[in-house]
């Protein structure tokens, strides 16, 4: 999942970067609203983690702009504590709100939260047929086999597929999934993350639709 962080303090915006790249999110992060608005209008991204204290425009503003033109789940961070200032934010359009300062584990669980809810999923497991995916724990599980862990990337990827099961992803949209602004991308990284996940679950576990790209199969 490609998420949108908008802050401008330079500890607080490394320190959550790292935690969602560490939790498999690719990660793009603007310190500004208008810089936050040039990138919302360049691709889609699955959340927007959004500062109101910004410099150049509020982050409200930034926001209902947005809420004019797109519905991308936006879980607010904020040292604005008032009542009204969280009614301004939720009237504006936020799905949810974290008061700084804030445990990074308290965060990623919001964040799993608005994005459950925008999905329609009931829970963190994704399961489809024989495949399932923890989206807490980081973990997949191949019929009655042992969860196994996964690292970032080979969730990030997984994760991308179970989404949307039955569909191709080809390996330049599957990268969008797993690589941020400013990060390198390895190459063959797709191909070797794949051959990675059919080792730890089963070749099965992922099909090739050759010249195309990837997909998990829809649920028998």
């Amino acid at each position: 999942m490609r998420i949108l962080l908008v802050e401008d303090d330079p500890m607080i915006g490394e320190e959550v970067r790292a935690a969602l790249k560490d939790n498999g999110y690719a990660v793009d992060w603007t310190r500004d609203g208008q810089a936050a608005l040039g990138a919302l209008g360049l691709q889609p991204y699955d959340a927007l983690l959004l500062d109101l204290g910004l410099p150049g425009k509020d982050g409200l503003e930034v926001l209902r702009h947005l809420r004019l033109r797109q519905a991308t789940p936006v879980l607010v961070i904020t040292a604005r504590d008032g009542v009204d200032d969280r009614i301004a934010g939720l009237d504006a359009g936020a799905d949810d709100y974290v008061l700084k300062p804030f445990a990074i584990g308290e965060l990623l669980a919001r964040l799993r939260a608005v994005l459950r809810r925008k999905s329609g999923a009931a829970t963190d497991l994704l399961s489809n047929g024989p495949l399932e995916l923890d989206v807490a724990a980081k973990t997949a599980r191949w019929r009655e086999q042992e969860a196994t862990a996964l690292s970032a990337r080979e969730f990030a990827l997984l994760h991308a597929l179970m989404v949307r099961p039955g569909a191709i992803l080809s390996r330049g949209e599957l990268e969008q999934r797993i690589y941020g602004w400013g990060e390198e991308v390895e190459s063959n990284a797709v191909e070797f993350l794949i051959h990675s996940l059919r080792k730890k679950l089963d070749k099965d576990a992922i099909r090739n639709v050759r010249g195309m790209g990837w997909l998990v199969s829809r649920e028998q």
